[in-house]
């Protein structure tokens, strides 16, 4: 009986001979060479794979065809001589398959260039000695296994390298259709068909590529010029589709068939291929409707966001994917644009940021093959299988089309099409997919222009709201922020996370007045005010109240609303302020969910002698509070209160578990004909809460011994080791004496304990922060304090306390 291995060996190889077969037995198609490399992909486990034969010169291999990752990664080449030591060399000389493990790589000379090689190679000849070979390289631990090279041999022994696109491979015998540009001078042969497809009759030419470019339709242009420019063409087959204009009519569509032939000595690279006119040829697909549909929907698409919603409905239904993504670049960085469908759970976590708290971005550099797709200016195309990084390979398991969108001369962003099952490419659809690119590029080229106003106030508010929040103690914040979808303006909604003594931490929303620049401004300007407020050590009905007069003292026509909330996270217990804005929303551990009957003052910028009164509120763990903005509760359909109501249920029927995911479901189906601001806690309560001790330090003589007395009796019953205890008192006496000796009024000493981190505190009148002397000489009297203080504390500082200071030291406590 055949054992299990072998049962799964043959159904791969059965599989692979099946797909090969299926290949081989279609007319020769200009990519049938790579799609069987792909093949090499998918049942070979492989990460890159390449034909290399002899080119002109029968001394060099060349490469001909690859597939995969950038060769670039393994240190490979495009050519090599037939003498060299390399893998490619030798089983093109001996006609026997070459196998190399990472080790083995790393002692020959060829593989230098790529430092502490983690990949195998295998290279396996085309037939007899001589015929060039198929080199793949594997990432994978063990490297090609027995079944891995099975597939392989299967691979090698199937490839057929096509000739140059039609006679046009020697340049003195052209067929009707065909072509052969010399890279170096721009001088270019063509047939008699191409110059009637162009209008041209053969006096009229004058031998130069320009004068063809210059019948092409201008959103064409930059597609092409990417194929006849040097520097933007790679060896391999490229095909593209595009436009000439007419005397009458609309422009007609052709397509360019083609392959890049290196040169040698004394001889220049040069483009050789076939132009068809591809209304012949296109099938109902990539029909010459569809794409002027497109270029009519283009042409009116005011945004950005318009021209991704274009794109999708041009693009997802022809070609039956899964998932659709357009992603601007800008800087090094991609700006997510359209994400269909919308579900965030429909995509890999990186192309979720328009749900998540950071603004809607992620770097280039963390998909290298992405990058590599962009830096090579043309469309790739990875089938099933394929050994991508998961931000892509969640896209399209099935398959992902990688479209770059040039426009002006440089990459403006990208468009990746996903299928979840295995997707069979046709040469149709990568003449749809070309010939959207270039028109989409140039649409997102204009579309920036229409959206500079927006682009600028929108960069104002990236810049102006916190990008991350804060790691809390007992409990999880998530925020949401969407800019409106109605015209270009933005307004000013806002929030906040801030971060107080004593475990306490500020909950902040807000909502300027109106929709623009001014509006976006002035939200920046009140959130510093009340985060600066916040932290020295005020109230909340008092930094609420500093807000209000500091936005009148503005004198600006605007009014701001804001809920404020100050949370004890050690007790669990917290204070509601409102001005003007909506009341929070708490959801009980139980699943209950209320509308807090929180008092409210009014709108900041509104009164000079405003009050606003502070609401108590107590927290049980797993309870959740919500404070969002008027954007996500009021529409011209629907009032407040109704949207209230649904904020209740929706809060109710989400798994707290998940905040995130919460926050998500809040947002879904948000019709946003204004901001929306979304700010959620779920209180845990602190798994370990401090100890602390006040002490009000009396102005007597002997104030510093008392203090030292209320510490040492305080740290003891802590059990704080005694080698702790004589450095806490030796901290505690300077700052206390300081304290008395450079201030008036009342002086406080505060003690608390985290584990075995011990903090004391000494809180006066006095605005003015110690200063640690430069220099102390013999004759001085004072300045030492602050000194001892550093010396025997683990950190020390000041910070801003109601008008006064603190200043603090922190000392380990573990023995």
């Amino acid at each position: 009986m055949a054992s299990e291995g072998a049962a799964v060996r043959r159904t791969r190889t059965e599989r692979a001979e099946v797909a090969l077969s299926t290949l081989t037995a279609t007319p020769a198609a200009p990519d049938r060479l790579r799609r069987v490399l792909e093949q090499a992909l998918v049942f070979a486990g492989a990460a890159f794979a390449g034909v290399y034969m002899p080119g002109d010169d029968p001394a060099v291999l060349r490469l001909a065809e690859s597939a995969g990752l950038p060769r670039t990664l393994y240190g490979l080449r495009d050519g090599y001589a037939v003498t060299s030591d390399s893998v490619i060399a030798e089983a093109h000389r001996t006609g026997r398959s070459v196998w190399r493990s990472p080790q083995e790589l790393a002692a020959c000379s060829e593989s230098r260039r790529t430092p502490s090689p983690d990949f195998s190679l295998a290279a396996l000849p085309l037939g007899p000695a001589g015929r060039g070979c198929l080199l793949a390289v594997s990432e994978q631990p063990g490297g090609f296994g027995s079944d891995d090279r099975a597939c392989l041999e299967l691979i090698a022994r199937v490839i057929h390298v096509p000739a140059p696109a039609g006679p046009a491979a020697d340049a003195g015998e052209l067929t009707a259709d065909g072509f052969s540009l010399a890279m170096d001078t721009g001088r270019v042969e063509v047939g008699d068909s191409i110059l009637g497809l162009f209008g041209l009759r053969r006096e009229e030419f004058d031998g130069r590529v320009e004068t063809l470019l210059g019948l092409t339709v201008p959103e064409d242009l930059p597609a092409l010029m990417s194929v006849v420019e040097a520097d933007h063409m790679s060896i391999g087959e490229r095909e593209l589709e595009f436009r000439i204009l007419q005397p009458s009519g609309p422009p007609k569509w052709l397509r360019l068939r083609g392959r890049l032939l290196p040169g040698g000595e004394g001889r220049p690279a040069r483009l050789v291929g076939t132009v068809a006119d591809a209304s012949t040829l296109r099938s109902d697909v990539t029909d010459v409707a569809r794409v002027q549909r497109l270029a009519a929907a283009l042409a009116t698409a005011g945004t950005v966001k318009d021209v991704g919603q274009a794109v999708v409905a041009a693009l997802r239904k022809p070609l039956r994917a899964d998932r659709i993504a357009l992603a601007e670049l800008e800087n090094d960085r991609l700006v997510v644009t359209v994400l269909d469908p919308p579900e965030p759970e429909e995509w890999p976590d990186v192309w979720r940021s328009e749900w998540r708290t950071e603004w809607p971005d992620a770097p280039v550099r963390a998909m290298p093959t992405l990058g590599a797709a962009l830096r090579e200016g043309r469309s790739r195309i990875w089938p099933a299988g394929s050994p991508l990084e998961p931000a892509l390979a969640g896209v399209g398991p099935g398959g992902l089309a990688v479209l770059p969108l040039p426009a002006g001369g440089r990459m403006a962003g990208a468009c990746l099409i996903g299928w979840d099952r295995p997707h069979v490419f046709g040469p149709d659809e990568r003449a749809l997919l070309t010939a959207c690119a270039a028109l989409a590029g140039q649409a997102l080229l204009r579309a920036h222009a229409f959206d500079a106003e927006h682009e600028l106030v929108g960069m104002l508010q990236r810049t102006l709201l916190p990008r991350r929040l804060p790691r809390l103690p007992g409990a999880v914040a998530v925020a949401r922020y969407l800019p409106t979808t109605a015209g270009l303006e933005v307004g000013g909604d806002w929030y906040d996370v801030i971060q107080l003594a004593d475990n306490h931490v500020a909950f902040v929303i807000g909502d300027v007045q109106g929709h623009n620049a001014g509006a976006a401004t002035l939200m920046g300007q009140m959130r510093t005010a009340l985060r600066a407020y916040a932290v020295e050590g005020h109230t909340p009905d008092v930094v609420v109240a500093h807000a209000n007069r500091l936005l009148l003292d503005m004198e600006t026509d605007l009014f701001a609303t804001c809920a404020y909330v100050d949370v004890d996270m050690e007790q669990g217990t917290a204070w509601c302020v409102r001005a003007g804005h909506l009341p929070p929303v708490l959801r009980h551990p139980d699943g209950a969910t209320e509308i807090l009957a929180a008092e409210g003052g009014p709108p900041l910028g509104v009164l000079p002698q405003a009050d606003f009164p502070m609401t108590p509120l107590r927290l049980q763990p797993g309870a959740i509070l919500a404070l969002t903005t008027d954007g996500l509760v009021e529409t011209a359909q629907e009032d407040l209160d109704v949207g209230m109501a649904r904020l209740c249920r929706a809060l109710t029927a989400a798994d707290p578990g998940h905040l995130g995911l919460v926050a998500d479901a809040l947002l879904t189906g948000a019709h946003r004909v204004d901001d929306v601001a979304l700010l959620l806690m779920r209180y845990d309560g602190m798994a370990v809460r401090p100890l602390r001790e006040s002490w009000t330090v009396w102005r007597v003589p002997e104030a510093a011994r008392h203090a030292r007395r209320f510490a040492k009796r305080t740290l003891r019953t802590w059990n704080v080791p005694p080698d702790a205890l004589d450095s806490a008192l030796l901290v505690v006496s300077e700052l206390v004496t300081n304290a008395l000796v450079h201030t008036d009024g009342q002086v406080r000493l505060d003690l608390s304990l985290v584990g075995h981190r011990l903090r004391l505190a000494v809180a006066d009148t006095s605005p003015r922060s110690p200063v640690k002397p430069t220099h102390i000489g013999w004759e001085a009297t004072g300045g030492r304090g602050i000194l001892l203080v550093e010396a025997v504390s683990d950190a020390w500082g000041t910070v801003p306390v109601s008008g006064g200071k603190q200043v603090w030291a922190e000392l380990l406590a573990d023995g």
